[in-house]
């Protein structure tokens, strides 16, 4: 990852610079118990004692304040490309390595299209580039692809509609700061996609930011039980939704993923007859079953992955899946920057109308490891499904993950259940800007579960001090973004990357 040597140095000597340089011990996964012992430690003053207190909401509120002064929430506006900087081309084509290869020419086509969708594709550009950036050292179970179009709404187990986090392909316990930045840099670009003035992009961001703030405060007076019960409920969130055009569009693609049924919908569309035996449909290149090993020797090898994710799931998920029936598994093309990985579809049935739909998607190593240390667990699979758990406020009850007889790390979640993801490029001003204010809250109870909130609001603080430097951050790495897409579209026109158009 071009010289991931010096990333390394920066991002430590900027944990050092905060007083948290102390690398998380494989038995944690956030910051917090360093944390509190040291809070603990400078209580005792030296004296002995069998049980030591916790620190209060107050102490940690005034340890957060006090990393302003090694770390300045306003050197947080600061972006520039260091001479070092690795080449963008040469991020995206180390990405590539593992992927299917004729899937690749897929991938570059979709990352071409806009400076945003660019973006979506280059989270492992952003780490590097993050890795060199100011931080507090406290850290949280981050997302890592903290995007805008990585929220959405999904059913919880309770059939309740929540808007969360919906992508934890990259999480990794790591600087909080991270998401922000991600997150607020994406609302930019995503200004600019819809043509909307810098203005308004700033305005967005500014809204995100303030909500995470506000939000950070208030999860951090909150007991340590409402945080985790807490959830962003989606009939909540329209009734604010200030645009009456765009709430009453969001609520009627509620009601329609409401009655969307498996049966009714998805296995019409996905999958046919063939013989006695029901298959998913070849739509290819986005959907189709591979030619070797071959049909029998495929499907062979899934179900002895399908068997390991069994045993990752707890006993009472096991007697459910145990009704179902493997009936057909194919390749299927999602996302951006998923493009070129082993994902695929599994079509499983308990009876000739009662069909199921699993998505599988390979999890190879975070993006964010080489600048945050290695993942804990053994399995890719299992950190992202440890990642679901710790970040959404409910997750797929079908969560669980496996290994292929090839060495590749897989997690497991059911294909489609009532998950509508935001239609932004229809959004107006005012909707993009309100958009931004929900993103903020969802990521700040996201952060509030697994970090240390007090501590992140004592930095934070009443003011706007880092909302408006994280603004002038967004704008300034918009822009790099915006060149390193001219580098791929450069690198496209002189035919050193290939490049395959999607049928419309």
């Amino acid at each position: 990852m071009g010289d991931t040597a010096t990333a390394k140095t920066a991002v430590t000597d900027t944990f050092d610079q905060a007083g948290q340089g102390e690398r998380l011990d494989e038995k944690q996964s956030t910051v917090r118990q360093v944390t509190v012992k040291k809070i603990q430690g400078k209580r005792s003053s030296g004296k002995r004692s069998v049980v030591q207190p916790r620190p209060t909401p107050a102490e940690l509120y005034a340890a957060g304040k006090k990393l302003r002064d090694k770390v300045p929430r306003s050197s947080h506006a600061a972006w520039k490309a260091p001479r070092n900087r690795p080449d963008p081309l040469q991020l995206m084509q180390q990405s590539n390595k593992g992927r299917i290869p004729e899937l690749v020419p897929i991938r570059h086509g979709r990352m071409l299209r806009t400076p945003f969708t660019f973006y979506r594709g280059a989270a492992l550009n952003m780490a590097a580039d993050l890795a060199g950036t100011p931080a507090t050292g406290l850290r949280v179970q981050a997302c890592g692809d903290c995007h805008l179009m990585n929220f959405g709404a999904f059913a919880t187990p309770e059939r309740r509609v929540v808007f969360d986090i919906n992508d934890m392909d990259e999480t990794l316990p790591a600087p909080w700061e991270w998401d922000v930045k991600r997150l607020a840099a994406s609302f930019v670009l995503a200004c600019r996609n819809n043509g909307f003035s810098e203005a308004i992009a700033r305005d967005a961001v500014l809204s995100c930011v303030r909500s995470y703030r506000e939000h950070i405060a208030e999860y951090s007076k909150m007991p340590v039980l409402e945080v985790w019960y807490s959830s962003v409920d989606v009939e909540k969130m329209l009734s604010g939704v200030r645009d009456v055009e765009s709430r009453k569009r969001f609520q009627k693609r509620t009601a329609v993923a409401r009655k969307r049924s498996v049966l009714e919908h998805d296995f019409p569309k996905l999958a046919a007859m063939s013989g006695h035996s029901p298959t998913i449909k070849d739509d290819p290149p986005l959907v189709y079953h591979p030619r070797e090993p071959g049909e029998g020797e495929w499907l062979r090898r899934a179900r002895l992955a399908y068997a390991g994710y069994r045993e990752s799931l707890q006993e009472d998920r096991r007697v459910l899946v145990d009704r179902y029936e493997i009936k057909d598994v194919a390749i299927k093309v999602v996302g951006v920057g998923s493009v070129g990985t082993l994902c695929a579809v599994i079509l499983l049935m308990a009876s000739a109308e009662d069909p199921l739909f699993l998505q599988v998607k390979e999890a190879r190593q975070s993006v964010l490891e080489p600048y945050a240390g290695k993942s804990v667990y053994p399995n890719h699979g299992q950190r992202v499904v440890n990642g679901y758990r710790l970040i959404q406020s409910a997750s797929d009850i079908f969560l669980g993950w496996t290994k292929g007889d090839k060495g590749r790390d897989f997690y497991i979640r059911q294909l489609r259940d009532m998950k509508l993801s935001p239609l932004v490029d229809l959004f107006n001003t005012t909707m993009m800007v309100q958009y931004g204010d929900v993103c903020g809250w969802t990521l700040a109870r996201a952060h509030a579960r697994s970090g240390v909130p007090a501590m992140i609001s004592g930095y934070l603080g009443d003011g706007d001090t880092f909302d408006q430097a994280i603004a002038t951050f967004a704008k300034a790495y918009a822009d790099q973004s915006e060149s390193d897409h001219d580098v791929l579209m450069k690198a496209a026109r002189a035919g050193k990357i290939e490049v395959a158009a999607e049928p419309e």
